[in-house]
């Protein structure tokens, strides 16, 4: 289990030693990071991918997004759901489920953050923006 060490005080002006155990009254957000350096923004990182500064700014998303990828999962479960990869407006990309069927669910659909955390597999859950297109009837 990951321990900080850091003081309250340096917790919240920013610092990312607590990034990974998110604090706070708003349980429903997703907290992600940017680099002070480049400004590159990342999910539950250490260090920045580009630059490999570990000067990293706890930030809040607005929680809305994009799917980029959506894939079926059968396995481990006693019925199908998908696993998707979500790129936020911010500019990271987080690994989430989308409610709704998962054979419903494409690429370029636009999604908003439903919980941050789901108690079964503590990854975000997202819900469709627009109603899925649907042949005439």
């Amino acid at each position: 289990m990951y321990h900080h060490s850091g003081s309250p005080a340096q917790q919240a002006a920013g610092s990312a030693t607590g990034v990974l155990e998110p604090r706070g009254a708003d349980g429903d957000a997703i907290l992600f990071q940017r680099c002070t350096w480049c400004g590159t923004t990342m999910y539950h990182r250490l260090l920045c991918p580009v630059c490999r500064g570990s000067d990293l700014r706890t930030e809040r998303s607005e929680g809305v997004g994009t799917v980029r990828h959506s894939t079926v999962v059968h396995r481990n479960t006693p019925a199908a759901r998908n696993v998707s990869l979500i790129e936020m407006a911010e500019g990271f990309v987080v690994r989430g489920r989308v409610m709704g069927p998962p054979i419903g669910i494409h690429s370029g659909d636009r999604v908003r953050l439903s919980t941050a955390k789901d108690p079964v597999r503590g990854e975000p859950v997202f819900q469709l923006v627009d109603e899925p297109y649907r042949a005439w009837t």
